[in-house]
């Protein structure tokens, strides 16, 4: 049950100001770690006018440290290297199958249970002949309004990312059918479903704790997202 200190409502006409596609990098070496690309859709060189600009600011610098550790580990070189990515994946993904199915959460974003990606994930895992994963240690627990609001931005930006992650997937033989799935586009596309969901995020009602939750759960993510990347690839050299 999220802690919601104040019943968020909507405001009227209220303008997103994002970008109606993915950012584009130069470059061959972003695309192999481009895995929360959202930080382009966003002025981020002004002021933030918006939650979710305000967001994608906040979350700046683990942004980056993530990015460069994905990099490190390569998971492009070979289908070992991507299958523990795959595990992080599955991971991170099976911890957020409780907010996806929130009922509180879903009477706010009306389409949120169809947009999580643990099952894909799983799928992806058995078609690379690797094991699920016992849980990891710290998962997300509990979270207030605000705090939930924080991870799911994070994820949902992620599916900008994928949509390079997975042009190299297909260089491992893999697709949006077999082996990568979770990396696939979702239904109706997504620049379509990240600009729905922050219009719908940047119009909710919000008190200033709330806000700061809502900080606190972005930030917690990309770090809960990196122990898990590690923990993925430690298994492997176990």
């Amino acid at each position: 049950m999220l802690a919601i200190q104040q019943a968020p409502r909507f405001l009227k006409d209220r303008i997103v100001c994002i970008a109606g596609k993915p950012c584009s990098h130069s470059g061959s070496s972003r695309h192999n770690s481009d895995l929360f690309s959202f930080e382009g859709l966003f002025m981020t060189t002004q002021r933030p006018t918006s939650r979710s600009q305000r967001l994608n600011q906040v979350t700046h610098e683990p942004h980056a440290k993530l990015d460069a550790l994905v990099k490190a580990h390569a998971p492009f070189e070979t289908p070992a290297s991507f299958a523990r990515f795959v595990v992080a994946q599955y991971l991170f993904q099976s911890e957020l199958v409780a907010l996806y199915n929130d009922a509180q959460l879903s009477a706010l974003i009306p389409d949120l249970p169809a947009r999580c990606r643990a099952e894909a994930a799983k799928a992806d895992l058995a078609d690379l002949d690797t094991d699920v994963p016992a849980p990891v240690a710290g998962a997300l627990d509990s979270p207030t309004l605000g705090e939930a609001l924080g991870w799911l931005f994070v994820s949902e930006g992620s599916k900008l990312g994928a949509a390079f992650l997975i042009k190299r997937a297909v260089g491992l033989g893999l697709s949006e059918t077999f082996g990568a799935r979770h990396l696939a586009e979702p239904t109706g596309g997504r620049a379509e479903g990240w600009k729905t969901f922050t219009r719908i995020l940047d119009e909710l009602s919000l008190t200033e704790q709330q806000e700061a939750e809502a900080d606190k759960g972005a930030l917690d993510a990309f770090n809960r997202f990196t122990v898990l990347l590690e923990q993925a690839y430690a298994a492997e050299l176990a």
